[in-house]
């Protein structure tokens, strides 16, 4: 939880981490594996600041809540006050970028779908956002070239690229600006690709951004 999360040493920013803003079916092949239609306008929900967690050395899932599925994401970290931004204003906001597992209560889920009832508690449990450390944004020449991946116990599970989204990190951040003041130490989750599945205590994880992290983990109860 958020008294057990810090920015890691060397991270860019002094600022306390605030709520994460998440964009689900940002792919397409993504929103076909679960059977869902690709929206017309970004999907958004949040997770509040007691979701955060580190992804290294290792994070806890909950055993007794049905199945705990990964999504890997490409995370953006907010660096300035945004509202009702402009892309110039958007692009200027944002510092760095990380990777995210945007944890899900899958079952659960599926049953609050199932009653047309929100998500909340299957997405913003405690510690159901574990975060890396963050990159400085100067180390990518172009936000449109970003590749990342997870395997899961050396098997891979998940690979993305940025030019695959249905809306560009760019896009997402001044949509998001124009519903939501995103502040300093907010985050933003740009959705997953396919491939998602269930995590187990035990699990031992490898998260990769394009050339910049390598990361090593493990899941726990």
């Amino acid at each position: 939880m958020l008294q057990h999360f810090h920015w890691h040493s060397g991270d860019i920013i002094p600022h306390r981490p605030g709520k994460v803003v998440c964009v689900g079916r940002n792919y397409v092949a993504h929103a076909a594996e679960l059977g869902n239609e690709v929206p017309e306008e970004p999907l958004l929900f949040i997770k509040p600041a007691t979701a955060l967690t580190a992804l290294e050395p290792g994070f806890i899932i909950p055993v007794d809540r049905g199945e705990v599925h990964h999504e890997t994401e490409l995370a953006l970290l907010v660096g300035q006050p945004l509202t009702r931004a402009n892309t110039e204003q958007a692009a200027a906001a944002i510092l760095g970028i990380g990777i995210a597992l945007d944890l899900t209560l899958r079952d659960l889920q599926n049953q609050l779908k199932a009653l047309r009832q929100p998500w909340e508690k299957a997405k913003a449990f405690d510690d159901s956002c574990p975060v890396s450390r963050w990159v400085p944004i100067t180390a990518f020449p172009s936000w449109d070239d970003i590749a990342f991946s997870l395997q899961v116990n050396g098997e891979p599970r998940q690979s993305g690229h940025s030019s695959l989204m249905i809306w560009s990190m760019l896009e997402l951040t001044t949509a998001i600006s124009q519903h939501f003041t995103l502040l300093p130490g907010d985050l933003i989750l740009t959705g997953t690709p396919a491939g998602v599945g269930p995590l187990h205590p035990g699990d031992q994880l490898t998260l990769e951004l394009a050339q910049q992290l390598r990361i090593h983990c493990q899941v726990s109860r």
